[in-house]
């Protein structure tokens, strides 16, 4: 593949955002107040998680994305405002100042993850509901919808999203949250994980009764497939009357954070080109293996993926 031809794919990117912050430090002695490490803070990063960070792997590969979702009126916000400019991301990015925006703070220590805090609440009304009329406008502008829901509050309408998309001739891809798989029903792929898979459909006692499961729930809501991350053991691809498997190529597991943000990112430029289903999975499944190497939320470029 050509560097010019990613550049034609278009994906909007719906969903929850948030501001991934790392401090960064050393640990040297354990704190007399209580037995835990005290960390030397040396530098910080910001980075764009959530919705944010799969809009920022579609960049990241030289395709184009539109983020539409709503931040707070706060520092935080702007920080997500700013990083998605500098990213190229098309902003359609909305300010609630009764939102504070999500943050995600990582302390790391010698290249480990000691703690995370979150700064969150949940909004008191669904925060999108008012921006539909946008999102209807958009879909003309873009080839494919990618629905990232974090359980924030922001697609508490996602079934009529799905709705508007597809009735404008658009796929829709899902990341999943939740055990309330029915309204995702009408999307076109859904990208859960295993942990998010058995919450649904209970654990299974092998790969029959996976697969019968995996298909049960794709018929039930409509699906054209179901792509399950699987971590160390890869991805399987649920279709019509088929399931096909590939292996991870993840060289070294480093951090797995933020890992499903550029499969679907990246399946998604490749399905907006037009390309094969199952090409885009071996292409999001190269790119899944490359950021888990990397620390924090990270991406894969065009060169690494294609080089």
């Amino acid at each position: 593949m050509e560097a010019q031809e990613i550049e034609r794919a278009r994906v909007l990117v719906v969903g929850d955002v948030m501001l991934d912050r790392y401090w960064f430090g050393s640990v040297e002695r354990i704190s007399p107040e209580a037995p835990v490490p005290v960390v030397r803070v040396g530098r910080s990063e910001e980075r764009l998680g959530g919705a944010a960070n799969v809009a920022r792997n579609i960049t990241a590969l030289g395709a184009q994305a539109g983020l539409l979702s709503v931040i707070g009126d706060d520092e935080a916000g702007r920080s997500v405002a700013r990083l998605a400019r500098a990213d190229r991301i098309h902003d359609h990015l909305h300010v609630d100042p009764a939102l504070p925006t999500t943050v995600k703070l990582r302390i790391v220590a010698q290249r480990q993850q000691l703690a995370r805090v979150d700064f969150e609440s949940t909004p008191e009304a669904e925060v999108l509901d008012a921006h539909l009329g946008q999102f209807s406008a958009l879909l003309a502008q873009y080839d494919l919808v990618i629905l990232s829901d974090y359980g924030k509050g922001g697609l508490a309408h996602i079934t009529r999203m799905i709705a508007l998309a597809r009735a404008a001739g658009r796929p829709v891809l899902v990341d999943p949250k939740g055990d309330d798989y029915a309204r995702y029903a009408g999307a076109t792929v859904l990208t859960p994980n295993r942990a998010e898979l058995r919450e649904v459909i209970g654990k299974w006692r092998d790969e029959a009764d996976l697969e019968r499961r995996a298909q049960d729930l794709r018929r039930s809501l409509g699906l054209q497939a179901l792509l399950l991350t699987r971590s160390e053991e890869g991805m399987t691809l649920y279709t019509d009357g088929e399931s096909w498997s590939i292996s991870t190529q993840a060289r070294e597991v480093f951090d797995v954070s933020g890992a499903g943000d550029t499969v679907i990112g990246v399946l998604g430029a490749m399905l907006a080109l037009g390309r094969p289903l199952r090409e885009a999975v071996t292409v999001a499944n190269r790119a899944g293996g490359i950021v888990v190497g990397k620390l924090g939320t990270a991406t894969a470029s065009f060169a690494e993926l294609f080089a």
